[in-house]
């Protein structure tokens, strides 16, 4: 009989034991679900010490936290721009509502995540601050045509870790009108997402505005690459062999489209490269020419403020080897690809002015994102598939911060004409006179 109730509790505490752990993970979800919602009940705290612990709380839960939060307001959000500046500093975007990514702020956080998860880094380079209303132009146009786009936030929250870095502060202008309005706005500066490996090296770069569509198939190609070289740590000289193939096949491709556009258009054939760059001299003028989107915003203020005439600008434009009108008309050809979604939408409605005709700002938009694509591959992409391929910037060591910096200023010298030696970026001409003591 002993022996029986010495069964007896050796198989109810067995039974208890196995209960306990198969309730286990639902009692630490519960935990979990319990602590997020007390996280996003402080969030919006008044207490300003409270909001910002529980906002760096929720960062620690990456898109989980962001879901949390974007879940219990969602219905409110859109009428009330204090929950969503609250959403932005858990996600680290601006206009976050709209597009629920979470962003890494630091590279080897990013690198611990990538090789968790087997996703490439997307790692968004930038002048100002993502999460800022005032970032550069064409960083700003991504948060409305690209990241709101429903094809694009799902893509990038399914396969790639993000993250974003700010190259420099963006310059701005202010005008006062002198009863008290000011008119505030960005000048110059260009973005461009990198494609890394998990090692934090760059194997692809998508440079400037793309329209979603475009976007997406350079998102989808880059991803292939990524999972085609992971784990060749072992075999290097592969893993490079790869690489550059892969920017070889894509840039013959190019030069295939190329040539097959102007043919179209009836235009004379030429070279794809080399571009017309001989020297990185910055030039404010020339740097904001380079993109449709942007010029059109930051044109009409540096055109009264830049010293030089634009006739004058130099070195001379990688763009010059068409003329605008004929981008325009290469651009027409692939302008029924482009389109903005409801997500865009609502983002650029909320920022317009109520006297401004939405169909008439959208049509214009969309005119300039179809520009912006074909110039960026045909230009600056071709121009970076070109260097991959020729084995510049494949860096096969562990070391992954020279061949990422060494890119990213080439970029930005060569390409994007605002070179990190000129701390002015082309916006002062110390040979023209203007009256006001001199800048320091």
């Amino acid at each position: 009989m002993l022996v029986n109730k010495t069964l007896a509790h050796s198989c109810l505490a067995l039974f208890g034991a196995i209960a306990y752990t198969a309730l286990t993970p639902q009692i630490t979800q519960a935990a979990s679900d319990q602590t997020l919602e007390s996280l996003v009940q402080q969030a919006t705290s008044a207490d300003r010490t409270t909001s910002q612990q529980a906002i760096a709380k929720l960062r620690e839960f990456k898109e989980v936290g962001v879901d949390a939060f974007w879940n219990t307001y969602r219905k409110d959000l859109p009428n009330q721009p204090k929950l969503r500046a609250v959403l932005d500093d858990i996600c680290q975007q601006k206009d976050c509502d709209a597009s629920r990514l979470y962003w890494y702020k630091d590279l080897a956080a990013a690198q611990v995540a990538s090789k968790e998860t087997g996703k490439p880094i997307l790692a968004l380079r930038l002048l100002g601050n993502l999460n800022d209303e005032l970032s550069c132009a064409n960083s700003r146009f991504f948060r409305t045509a690209l990241y709101p786009n429903a094809g694009v936030s799902q893509l990038l929250r399914d396969r790639f870790i993000l993250i974003w870095q700010s190259e420099r502060p963006v310059p701005k202008v202010t005008i006062d009108f002198g009863d008290g309005r000011k008119l505030e706005q960005t000048i110059t500066g260009n973005s461009i997402h990198y494609v890394l490996d998990s090692e934090g090296r760059p194997i692809e770069a998508i440079p400037g505005l793309y329209s979603p569509q475009a976007f997406i198939e350079n998102l989808k190609e880059a991803d292939r690459l990524f999972q085609s070289v992971r784990g060749l740590e072992g075999d290097l000289n592969l893993r490079q062999e790869l690489l550059t193939k892969y920017h070889r096949d894509r840039y013959a491709q190019l030069e295939n489209n190329w040539r097959s556009d102007l043919t179209r258009l009836r235009l004379p054939t030429q070279p794809l490269l080399p571009l017309s760059i001989t020297d990185p001299k910055a030039s404010a003028m020339l740097a904001s020419r380079l993109t449709v989107g942007k010029a059109m915003v930051e044109l009409p203020t540096l055109s009264r403020t830049n010293g030089d005439p634009l006739a004058e600008v130099t070195p001379p434009s990688p763009f010059d080897k068409l003329s605008d009108a004929n981008w325009a008309r290469l651009a027409r050809l692939y302008q029924n690809r482009v389109y903005l979604d409801q997500g865009s939408l609502q983002v650029m409605e909320r920022k317009l002015s109520p006297n401004a005709s939405l169909r008439t700002v959208v049509n214009r938009f969309e005119r300039a994102i179809a520009q912006d694509t074909v110039r960026n591959e045909y230009v600056f992409h071709a121009q970076i598939h070109n260097w991959f391929a020729n084995g510049e910037f494949v860096n096969n060591s562990v070391n992954n911060s020279a061949s990422l910096n060494a890119l990213n200023r080439r970029v930005y010298d060569q390409l994007f004409l605002t070179p990190a030696s000129d701390p002015w970026l082309g916006l002062v001409n110390e040979n023209v006179y203007t009256g006001i003591s001199k800048v320091n």
